[in-house]
């Protein structure tokens, strides 16, 4: 091998890494949060762990207890508004009268938490409560905004959902889930036409992408 052909190799191999290293920070920046929910979400399953839902602190002895039977406690981060799901270990803050046309606004809202659709309803009233985790933004990006809904793909008919509004608690279960186009806006539009509460969670499908929309419909039932 002449020396210029073992230049134009070594620049060739140091290349085809870069390109290599590269891809593999594409694929663990786009879904890695992804794949990390995953894991704990399975690892919990087969642990036995589940979650309950407390307005307060608990005791410690309360709290030994619950250890004991695998049971973990979400006391919700924020009472004036707030979301929690137990199934999935979910606890996050949300952001009001978030508008999802406005790009530059929702991945704002997104950065501290779930953004509530500007337009739709709040706990308590008729009509669509709207909530969203996603983004369209930078595809390395996607997934510093959409963390919180990944697993709501995990949720199945009669699963619960809590939400708090000012102080109060409202419990959902839910109804059933879709898969619709990015450029489906039709639940948006036609949030205050319907004659009874539903709670409508949506985020990015598949996950760590902005190729569709997976959405979760959910009813209330008694609050407290």
């Amino acid at each position: 091998m002449t020396q210029r052909e073992i230049v134009r190799f070594l620049i060739l191999r140091t290349v085809g890494n870069f390109l290599v290293l590269f891809a593999l920070f594409g694929v663990f920046a786009t879904f890695g949060q992804a794949v990390a929910q995953e894991i704990r979400f399975r690892k919990e399953q087969v642990q036995g762990i589940t979650y309950l839902v407390k307005e307060a602190p608990s005791s410690q002895r309360f709290s030994g207890i619950l250890s004991k039977e695998k049971i973990k406690i979400l006391v919700p981060k924020n009472t004036d508004f707030g979301i929690l799901i137990p199934k999935i270990g979910a606890n996050e803050t949300v952001i009001a009268n978030v508008d999802p046309a406005i790009e530059e606004e929702f991945q704002l809202a997104l950065k501290k938490g779930v953004a509530h659709a500007k337009g739709t309803v709040f706990p308590g009233m008729n009509g669509t409560i709207y909530l969203f985790a996603h983004s369209t933004d930078n595809f390395w990006e996607v997934g510093r905004y959409n963390a919180v809904f990944y697993l709501i793909k995990e949720l199945k008919e009669n699963d619960e959902v809590v939400l708090f509004f000012e102080g109060k608690r409202f419990n959902y279960r839910v109804v059933e889930s879709k898969i619709v186009e990015a450029s489906d806006v039709s639940y948006l539009v036609n949030s205050q036409k319907t004659g009874e509460e539903l709670l409508i969670l949506q985020t990015c499908w598949p996950p760590g992408t902005t190729w569709k929309r997976l959405m979760v419909f959910a009813k209330p039932t008694k609050s407290t």
